[in-house]
């Protein structure tokens, strides 16, 4: 029995560790180590859920319901997720890392459970909708993203807020602030947009670097 159970703990291991190495991959804040801990301590607080308190529901005869420690995992997971989301710079990063994170426990719940089939086929799953989705509809959705650069001309800061309108592309927020670099007055240009795919910003990004006195540009 013990053996089993170990098992459990180990596939669930595995099974959270394969969608931590997509995130990993991707240079997300939790990677395969927070998944792979996840997905195996779902499967611990299942075990512990079904089995834990079996001694003491037969020594005293009393009613006992493995659920309740279950159902705990779905809400406490809510904190640990909680704290990969950041908000930073109009952006909102950590979401769907979040979600794998939900999503992991979940795997680790069901293989806990003794449930193989249902946690394969939910890593398959969301590896699906981590890729496959992402690949396919990745230039349709919208994303954000910010572009800094100086220029030691103001009418350049006029050019690039007119090239934005021109080309329809949704502004979020423009911000620029007078800073001395080497005792010369430069303007620190800030843009965040949201665009489809990467068209629009490489578009931005090269009318930018074309404009001259223009240096630092970066693309967050």
């Amino acid at each position: 029995m013990e053996w089993t159970l170990v098992l459990r703990l180990l596939v669930a291991g595995v099974l959270g560790a394969i969608i931590g190495l997509d995130r990993e991959y991707r240079a997300k804040e939790a990677g395969f180590r927070t998944h792979f801990l996840v997905s195996l301590g779902s499967a611990l607080f299942m075990i512990i859920s079904q089995y834990g308190f079996e001694e003491v529901t037969k020594a005293n005869g009393a009613n006992y319901d493995g659920a309740r420690v279950a159902a705990q995992i779905v809400s406490g997971i809510g904190f640990l997720g909680a704290g990969t989301i950041i908000f930073h710079k109009q952006f909102i990063r950590g979401l769907t890392t979040a979600a794998g994170l939900w999503a992991t426990a979940g795997i680790g719940m069901a293989v806990g459970g003794g449930m193989y089939f249902i946690g394969v086929a939910a890593t398959i799953l969301v590896l699906i909708g981590l890729e496959a989705l992402t690949l396919a509809f990745g230039k349709i959705g919208l994303s954000s993203v910010s572009i800094v650069f100086y220029t030691s001309d103001r009418a350049n800061l006029e050019k690039v807020v007119e090239e934005i309108h021109s080309k329809k592309y949704h502004l979020v927020s423009y911000n620029s602030m007078e800073e001395a670099h080497g005792g010369v007055l430069v303007y620190k240009a800030e843009i965040v947009m949201k665009v489809r795919g990467h068209r629009e910003q490489n578009s931005l990004f090269v009318y930018i670097q074309s404009l001259k006195d223009v240096s630092h540009l970066k693309v967050e």
